[in-house]
């Protein structure tokens, strides 16, 4: 359940990770900013250049003069996507984020939503793209395929009824982070060790329904062959913790 005692919030954080997005960052960021200032949601972008070569970072210096509120952290690693979200969360001066990808497949309008449900009382937000009022345009089969596969799995492992929580666009206030801390994740299954730790240290959250479309331009940095040890360490070393670690991590009353 929510908890209308919690703080209003002031300030929202979007963390976006980018690594040689030069083809669609400025973009994304431009239209992000139009989105949240026409709502009247007070923000800061912090794009994280985590190693580009492509001259994504000359573009975000550039860019500064123009939207204010846009704040390039240069990250000069180790570099890996949960390293790159995690510097982000370190350097955020919002007390409430969003984890949002480089090449705009999330809406900004999401974006809006999350921040809504925030100041409702939820310390979490997540949201899918498959429940109802949910879409998702031009996903590969093989990877829809796999992604429903582990979905499930993590759904029935940890209980949950929630669908997609590999899926990284969620939404965090800033005491949620900090509870979550030490995070673990280089690389991608920071994805599911956020939103994961979250509901096992006992914080309350909800879902929504959100929108993803393929990128357009650049490529993708997920690799399936990859992944799929790194994401069992984590789903079994937070599995641990919810059965044996006595509640030593679990939020204070």
């Amino acid at each position: 359940m929510s908890s209308a005692s919690l703080p209003a919030l002031t300030l929202l954080s979007v963390i976006i990770p980018a690594r040689d997005e030069a083809g669609c960052i400025i973009g994304t960021v431009r239209h992000l900013h139009r989105v949240l200032s026409d709502a009247g949601v007070p923000h800061e972008i912090l794009v994280v250049n985590d190693g580009s070569r492509d001259g994504s970072w000359q573009l975000l210096q550039n860019t500064v003069r123009e939207i204010t509120v846009l704040r390039p952290l240069d990250h000069a690693g180790p570099h890996g996507f949960g390293r790159a979200v995690s510097a982000g969360l370190d350097a955020m001066h919002g007390d409430a984020a969003v984890i949002m990808m480089a090449d705009e497949s999330d809406d900004p309008q999401d974006v809006v939503r999350y921040w809504s449900l925030l100041n409702a009382g939820w310390e979490c937000v997540f949201g899918s793209r498959f429940i109802t009022g949910g879409s998702v345009v031009d996903y590969p089969r093989l990877k829809l395929l796999l992604n429903r596969a582990a979905n499930k799995l993590i759904a029935l492992i940890f209980n949950l009824r929630f669908n997609d929580t590999t899926n990284a666009f969620k939404a965090y206030r800033r005491e949620v982070i900090a509870g979550c801390r030490p995070l673990l994740s280089p690389h991608f299954n920071l994805t599911i060790e956020l939103p994961l730790k979250a509901v096992v240290r006992g914080y309350s959250w909800t879902t929504m329904p959100i929108t993803w479309k393929n990128r357009r331009t650049g490529a993708a940095k997920f690799q399936l062959k990859e992944m799929g040890s790194r994401y069992f360490f984590i789903m079994v070393y937070i599995w641990l913790e919810k059965h044996f670690s006595r509640g030593d991590y679990r939020r204070k009353p």
